[in-house]
């Protein structure tokens, strides 16, 4: 599944008193859902997002890279985890 969609046409939809909403056919065919695709719901300044967690995975790694201010050649996870054992080694070292 691709991390880029198009954006679909907006669609009105309703909740239901069990607190359900029914996602238009032509949104589920332009996302590749079916029966049983898992989403991930979150709330954003008032908006309910709807994504899956491949989308949501591909999101935060766009935003970790877009913020990281470290050296160009190397990756956030690579100083996270040179940090992180840095700080091992200083406990190892201690009595």
């Amino acid at each position: 599944m691709s991390d880029e969609v198009a954006e679909p046409e907006h669609a009105e939809v309703v909740v239901n008193r069990d607190g359900r909403v029914l996602i238009p056919a032509q949104v589920r065919r332009d996302l590749h859902l079916s029966a049983g695709s898992t989403l991930v719901l979150s709330v954003e300044d008032g908006r309910v997002v709807m994504e899956s967690r491949e989308q949501l995975m591909a999101r935060i790694r766009r935003e970790v890279a877009a913020s990281w201010t470290g050296p160009a050649d190397t990756s956030a996870a690579d100083e996270l985890l040179a940090d992180r054992r840095a700080e091992a080694a200083v406990e190892d070292a201690q009595p």
